[in-house]
């Protein structure tokens, strides 16, 4: 299905709608403005220490606790890598979508400032 992008790219876009829903209220209301952007692999642009070519999603911007306007660059946003995490999964749908959501709350997690632990703490892991 690699080959698929239009079928990728929905049941991603559909996985992330039902993550959002699915947050606690206070969580949602930050969640629901931070764009999403799907791509097919990282750019070679974007490729760096932090960032490999498996990589399955990245947040850039300023973090929500950080407040507004920071030196970053760019604005928040959480990208998704989807032939990555297509790969991830083996080409196994169920499991694509699994990855999607982990990934969307690991990346989310970054923008609200809530580690691994918390996010799990929270039943969102």
């Amino acid at each position: 299905m690699a080959d698929n992008w239009s079928q990728l790219l929905s049941l991603a876009q559909t996985e992330v709608r039902a993550t959002v829903a699915a947050l606690p209220a206070e969580l949602r209301v930050r969640a629901q403005p931070l764009p999403v952007v799907y791509e097919r692999v990282p750019s070679e642009e974007m490729l760096d220490e932090v960032v490999q070519p498996d990589t399955l999603g990245l947040f850039v911007g300023e973090a929500f606790p950080d407040g507004d306007g920071g030196a970053s660059p760019l604005p928040p946003q959480i990208i998704l890598f989807l032939e990555n995490l297509w790969d991830f999964a083996e080409g196994d749908e169920e499991t694509y979508l699994d990855e999607v959501h982990i990934t969307y709350i690991h990346e989310l997690g970054h923008y609200l400032g809530l580690n691994e632990d918390e996010l799990d703490e929270r039943g969102l892991l």
